[in-house]
């Protein structure tokens, strides 16, 4: 049969790491145990931690002091329970700070997110407030709605007052043509009185010839 060749996980393009051969390496998760740190430093900075840890001290030393059911497993001066606080500190220090490290990544990328957010709102305003600008400039050449009432007054102004020349000007030209509609129709301006001459009978005419 045929051997079966370990697939790769990155395909042809992707190098293959260097492995020591002296030294085995522990596939661990760094994720999987960041968080444990997390969960356990998080919880060594509880009442309940120290609560319990109270409590088995406790326990401890009066079953070495008092040996009940005769058996005591570190007499005193308890160095078995000084080489397990011993170690417990000895791990729970690294936990502690591999935690924080954790909190200090996490801090620092939230750090820098903020400060990408902060650049964006602040090229967004700058942008904003060259917008305005460039509106109130360009506003300056528009015609406002005051200046177009101003305008449209003064025009109505002029209109009216055109108009009203033109009234007196019809009624001025009525009143010639009528006048001289008058002059026309031989209205005696000034009429002349005819002279009137006497008339003489026939008797005094007869009476002058004898």
């Amino acid at each position: 049969m045929a051997e079966k060749r370990p697939s790769l996980a990155g395909g042809l393009d992707t190098p293959r790491e260097l492995r020591s051969k002296f030294w085995p390496t522990l596939a661990s998760d760094p994720d999987a145990f960041g968080r444990f740190a997390e969960r356990f430093a998080r919880y060594m900075g509880t009442a309940n931690f120290l609560l319990y840890m109270t409590i088995f001290v406790i326990v401890w030393i009066l079953f070495n002091v008092v040996g009940l059911v005769g058996f005591k497993w570190d007499p005193y001066p308890f160095i078995l329970l000084n080489l397990f606080f011993s170690t417990q500190a000895s791990y729970a220090a690294p936990l502690i700070l591999l935690a924080q490290n954790r909190q200090d990544d996490r801090d620092r990328v939230t750090i820098e997110q903020d400060r990408a957010r902060d650049e964006r709102n602040l090229a967004d305003t700058e942008y904003l407030t060259r917008e305005v600008a460039a509106l109130r400039i360009s506003l300056r050449e528009v015609a406002t709605r005051d200046f177009v009432r101003s305008e449209l007054r003064s025009v109505l102004e002029e209109l009216l007052a055109s108009q009203e020349t033109e009234d007196d000007e019809a009624a001025d030209r009525s009143a010639d043509r009528r006048e001289s509609s008058r002059d026309s129709k031989g209205a005696p301006r000034t009429q002349s009185i005819p002279r009137v001459r006497p008339v003489r009978s026939p008797a005094a005419t007869s009476g002058s010839g004898s």
